[in-house]
């Protein structure tokens, strides 16, 4: 692929053309889907309305069919369980008919109340509705994942650019091609109850419904793993997982078990480096980047084959959290990024993602620039290979039903198409066992590609019968084994020039059997150094913070010791400062440093600038603000796709103007920068015993004389504190003033406009980064 390794000015053109046009593409195929409910305001689009037509205060009691889903909701195609197209409307799996029924379809007269002898008892054994609904409620959980349990799921397209079709045969990668997908993020550690915003690695998995079939890509938020080799799988979950004597602590890595394993199994210290950094509390799954992990094998229409790693590239940019704001938002709102993902949808900032690929020589030593591409530890620099994008994915829908899809979805990285192969990388191939194996406990069997969320957009034909949960109703006498006669010979098999999938023909050198890795596997240290030394000060002081912390959360003394002994191996000044924070010695390196380490700058996520879609900007206002200065700044935040929340000392509305959040329930940690538009005086409620952030205001014993009420000075002051961007005009300068908010990142001006025009430039970096010092 070297046109597109080193693409001249005509690519770049075709390639941007294709992203135009991909995203033109994206938006008509959503044009049916509402922004949002509209207020009462001007169309202002504020997500969160709670169902496609409001209740009403009073129990409904006149029989209607059931409600259609919200504008934003999507469902799984209407296929067969065999892959036909069934033409069927798009709600045709949701319940029907304005009468509660049983299973069976028998209307039923009431439901609050068992059959009874008398109506004081005792129950009747007879009562069949009784024995159906509760054996139905004691059997409506599943397994959850062991790992990835807490996850969000979204449907959405993808337009390939036609990029890739040098270099592969996949018709979803062809030119034009345009396939519809389900994608899940997830965390890994913690159970499906846990909160979003963790320090963990994510999930990243995108489910393709190609027209040859599915073909799923399931990867990370980090580009290398823990470790080389599929067989300690189950020795590192088991050792970040809560630790089995008392079951703590819950998605958290910092133990002892974990630290336990890590600082022993030293090729566990590269994605340990990465976990540290702001990858481990992305900011949302919207600005978080896909990494396939693995090394595939890319097949082309004649047959030749490449090398290549998957890249997911997102088009408001890499962002993480600052750690005190994970660890507020995981008690305000543990459900963050969920609620982040599927409110942006609903506002038609529609998340969006470039699919990208490293190509590399398929040489016999499968190596580059002295990387091995076997070894799932190792990542390949941009700079050495750029990443070429090659396609464009668009989440379009929330699900219609939560578990039907998100939980039942089941991804493999065996689902694979003609014209992509896997390689021998020993973590893949015990993935390809394991995904698959997984799912026979999770789904209660082996008929799981059945589920309406998992089923293929094309026929199947796969003479696989019976078994748990077989909802397809197959035809013939001999249509389950071939070769055949009595059924015409059908099911055929077809060859590659047909379509078919043949796996690569790779010769296999002679060797011996024999349970050892690569003496190019060895190096544990150098490329988690090339990561340090690729992150700017700051970040650095970020990962400093992070081993600190999590160091400092584990009991045993040897633990703390080891771990230090591997930070000096990747970088004495990492170890003197983490050492220096645990009160502990720092070790000198026991082997020597990698001295020719290459800076990647492309792993540094501060320094550029990105698109401001979806942001959230809260404007902070009572009765006595600058209402008519309040409409206009809604009115503007809303044109430039981002969103507007106003936040007051009470529900309901100031004026004409609704609110969404008041002093009581927001928090600085749900908004990308506040607006101040006036100086509210202490609410009502502003009391200690009512809600403890009123406690929070400058020394005043009284939270009531206070000039601004104290939970306006703590929001403005938390939002200053993590860097956030923080505008105010008119009376709302005042709080500043209150809160003693001055510097970096501070915009006040005459106008709305003109506060708004400084707060979005500050956004579009993500954070005031000058804010946060830097120890010399």
């Amino acid at each position: 692929m070297s046109e597109t390794q080193d693409p001249d000015r005509s690519t770049t053109d075709k390639l941007a053309d294709a992203a135009a046009s991909a995203a033109h593409a994206a938006k008509d195929a959503v044009a049916g889907v509402a922004r949002s409910v509209q207020d009462a305001a001007g169309g202002i689009r504020i997500p969160g309305a709670p169902g496609s037509e409001p209740p009403t205060v009073a129990e409904p009691t006149e029989p209607r069919d059931p409600l259609p889903p919200k504008p934003e909701q999507q469902a799984p195609a209407t296929v067969s369980p065999t892959g036909r197209d069934t033409g069927a409307p798009a709600d045709a799996r949701s319940q029907a008919g304005a009468y509660l029924t049983t299973a069976q379809g028998v209307r039923l007269p009431d439901t609050d109340h068992s059959l009874k002898a008398g109506p004081r008892g005792p129950v009747l054994l007879q009562d069949h509705h009784l024995r159906e609904k509760i054996m139905h409620f004691d059997h409506e959980r599943i397994p959850e994942r062991v790992v990835h349990a807490r996850g969000t799921g979204a449907h959405g397209v993808f337009q390939s650019y036609g990029s890739a079709a040098s270099v592969t045969r996949a018709a979803f990668l062809a030119e034009g091609a345009e396939t519809r997908v389900f994608v899940r993020f997830s965390t890994v550690q913690g159970s499906r109850g846990s909160a979003d915003t963790v320090r963990d690695t994510r999930g990243f998995a995108v489910k393709f419904y190609t027209e040859e079939g599915n073909f799923d890509l399931v990867g990370n938020n980090i580009p290398v793993f823990f470790i080389q080799d599929a067989i300690k799988f189950p020795d590192v979950v088991h050792a970040v997982k809560p630790e089995p004597v008392r079951e703590i602590p819950q998605a958290q890595s910092a133990h002892d078990t974990f630290w336990d394993f890590v600082s022993i199994h030293t090729e566990a210290q590269h994605h340990t480096m990465w976990l540290m950094s702001g990858r481990g509390v992305p900011h949302t799954y919207r600005t978080m980047e896909g990494f396939g992990v693995n090394t595939f094998r890319l097949v082309a229409h004649d047959g030749a084959t490449t090398l290549v790693k998957f890249f997911w590239k997102p088009r408001l940019g890499t962002h993480s959290l600052v750690w005190e704001e994970a660890q507020l938002i995981a008690g305000a709102d543990p459900d963050f990024h969920r609620r982040d993902l599927y409110d942006a949808i609903e506002a038609g900032a529609l998340p969006q993602w470039e699919l990208g690929i490293q190509t590399f020589p398929d040489t016999e030593d499968q190596m580059f620039h002295g990387i091995d591409l076997l070894d799932p530890t190792k990542f390949v620099p941009e700079e050495l290979a750029p990443v070429q994008p090659v396609g464009l994915l668009t989440l379009t829908g929330t699900p219609t039903n939560f578990f039907a899809e998100v939980e039942q979805v089941a991804f493999h990285p065996g689902h694979l198409v003609p014209g992509i192969d896997v390689s021998n990388d020993p973590l893949l191939q015990g993935r390809l066992f394991s995904y698959l194996d997984t799912q026979l406990t999770r789904l209660g069997g082996p008929n799981f590609p059945q589920i309406p969320v998992n089923r293929p957009h094309v026929p199947v034909n796969d003479m696989l019968r019976d078994g748990f949960h077989q909802d397809a109703v197959h035809v013939g006498n001999a249509s389950h084994y071939r070769p055949n006669s009595i059924d015409g010979g059908c099911p055929f098999t077809i060859g590659a020039d047909g379509g078919g999938y043949v796996e690569v023909p790779e010769p296999v050198a002679a060797s011996v059997k024999e349970r050892r890795a690569p003496e190019s596997f060895d190096d544990h240290f150098s490329q988690a150094r090339m990561f340090w030394l690729s992150m700017t000060p700051l970040e650095q002081e970020q990962i400093v913070q992070a081993y600190t912390f999590e160091l400092g959360k584990c009991y045993e003394q040897a633990v703390k010791e080891r771990q230090l002994l591997a930070l000096a191996n990747i970088d004495p000044e990492l170890c003197r400062l983490v050492a220096q924070g645990l009160g502990l010695p720092a070790p000198e390196p026991t082997i020597p440093l990698a001295e020719d380490v290459v800076v990647s700058p492309s792993l540094s996520m501060i320094g550029r600038t990105w698109p401001t879609d979806g942001r959230r900007i809260g404007i902070v206002a009572d009765e006595s603000s600058d209402l008519d200065g309040v409409r206009e700044l809604r009115e503007a935040i809303d044109a430039a796709g981002m969103v507007p929340l106003v936040i007051a000392p009470h529900g309901g509305m100031l004026g004409d103007i609704p609110v969404q959040r008041t002093f009581l329930t927001g928090r600085s940690v749900e908004l990308d920068a506040v607006v101040l538009a006036g100086a509210p005086a202490p609410g009502p409620d502003a009391t200690p015993a009512h809600d403890a952030k009123a406690a929070g205001g400058q020394g005043e014993a009284n939270p009531q004389t206070a000039p601004v009420d104290p939970r306006v000075t703590m929001l403005v002051a938390e939002a200053y504190r993590h860097s956030k961007a923080v505008g105010a005009w008119g009376a709302g300068t005042a709080v500043l003033a209150e809160a003693g908010i001055a510097g970096p990142g501070v915009v006040t001006g005459d106008s709305p406009a003109a506060v708004l025009e400084g707060v979005r430039e500050l956004l579009a970096a993500h954070r005031v980064w000058e804010r946060f010092p830097v120890r010399v």
